[in-house]
């Protein structure tokens, strides 16, 4: 069940005792997971709550609480950026809410952020390199995946084969997609410390300069190329170049050679991963939006190639539509049509789920005492003026995973006397 900012706001209190919310506007986040709201509280303050919508999302919830907390205050004061806080959480029925204290900065659109100028650039390769460069003991000892990268290899081609039983995904993304995988030579790389969730919407800026990282949920040791994804989908050459430049200075670690082919890999194929979660949430429009996705792409990599991501060429054979159909036939799919396009199926599909589907099955549970017989207060909504409204951040432009809030007007909160928020 989808809940308002304004609900919001009345879980908030009952997670931070003492809390009184004046005013409340939507955030942006992760739609199909998470409602998020900005609060003003009656001293000025400001919080950020996310609530999640089904249990996998609220796992991931507490699993950034235990990512959170294992960043002891000598890690924090080392990174140049800061970090979400947690001020309190509570939990109604299987699903738990968080509220966060306020970071400063706002978000940016990958537009404004590549058509920035080249501190911001650098900025981000730094912050980059900082979470690359994170001792990685501190993954193990929160019991975080961890991936060697013949195992991420592995993952990810477990993953093809799930997506690939949909039917739904193009065959020359199929052949193009297994073709890298099976590449090993691009697959030679260093493990780092991985946020695993990296975009705009994560990154607050101010004055071109990234104030905070936020969106712990998927941290692990794997392949930091997956960090660069969002970036080299936005096909900006010179602010990819500029950041990966600040990148390799700043780490203390050489990047592989081959780290920007593999972000290319992980953008295309998070279409795949957005695939398969549409299907098994049988939601008929988010599969449709990623059929059109899918097709868009196979259309331009058809015509224009693609970028490269894989170190040996793809034989110009695999392309062409007689090779497609030879796909298809080795998998027993109906071969009817002759579109290039349609879809291929891998045989013997692994059960594996994609690496952004579960924090962990090593995660330890969080036993939290549930408190949802305690009653929220009654709220009372008007207009306030836009000046009193929290800064409200930019809305995520990459493909499907994020959309914007659907609620983004700012109300004035009146607490009627009796409820549990009424005291502080």
């Amino acid at each position: 069940m989808r809940r308002k900012p304004i609900e919001l706001a009345a879980v908030a209190t009952a997670a931070v005792p003492g809390l009184t919310p004046t005013a409340v506007s939507a955030a942006p986040d992760d739609a199909a997971d998470f409602d998020s709201a900005l609060l003003l509280d009656s001293e000025g303050k400001r919080w950020k709550v996310r609530s999640p919508r089904h249990p996998e999302a609220s796992a991931r919830l507490e699993t950034e609480f235990l990512v959170l907390r294992a960043f002891a205050p000598a890690i924090r004061a080392e990174l140049p950026f800061l970090m979400p806080t947690v001020a309190g959480k509570v939990r109604l029925g299987a699903l738990s809410t968080f509220v966060y204290s306020h970071l400063n900065g706002t978000t940016r659109t990958v537009e404004d952020l590549t058509s920035g100028k080249g501190a911001l650039a650098r900025e981000v390769g730094s912050t980059l390199a900082a979470i690359h460069d994170l001792p990685q003991s501190l993954v193990n000892n929160a019991d975080l995946p961890s991936y060697t990268p013949n195992e991420f290899r592995q993952r990810r081609l477990n993953e093809l084969d799930q997506a690939a039983t949909t039917g739904k995904i193009p065959g020359v993304l199929l052949l193009r997609w297994e073709h890298a995988l099976e590449d090993v030579s691009l697959w030679r790389f260093n493990p780092s410390v991985v946020h695993g969730d990296l975009h705009e919407d994560n990154l607050l800026i101010d004055n071109d300069r990234v104030t905070a990282v936020t969106g712990w949920t998927d941290l692990r040791i794997g392949d930091p190329a997956d960090d660069f994804a969002w970036l080299v989908a936005s096909n900006e050459q010179d602010f990819i170049e500029t950041v990966l430049n600040s990148y390799t200075y700043a780490r203390r670690d050489v990047p592989d050679p081959h780290l920007l082919r593999r972000a290319a890999l992980s953008a295309e194929f998070a279409l795949a991963q957005y695939l398969v979660k549409a299907v098994a949430s049988g939601d008929p429009a988010m599969i449709a939006e990623a059929e059109d996705m899918l097709k868009t792409l196979a259309d331009d990599i058809t015509e224009h190639g693609g970028q490269p991501i894989g170190v040996e060429p793809l034989p110009a054979a695999a392309v062409d539509k007689d090779a497609v159909k030879e796909a298809k036939q080795a998998t027993g799919e109906d071969t009817g049509a002759d579109d290039g396009g349609s879809e291929a199926v891998r045989p013997e599909p692994s059960d594996s789920k994609p690496l952004n589907s579960e924090p962990s099955g090593k995660v330890a549970a969080v036993t939290v005492a549930p408190v949802a017989a305690t009653p929220l207060p009654a709220v009372h909504v008007m207009p306030i003026p836009d000046d009193e409204a929290p800064a409200d951040g930019a809305t995520d432009s990459s493909p499907a995973k994020r959309s914007p809030a659907e609620d983004t007007s700012t109300a004035a909160i009146s607490i009627v006397p009796g409820g549990p928020a009424a005291t502080s």
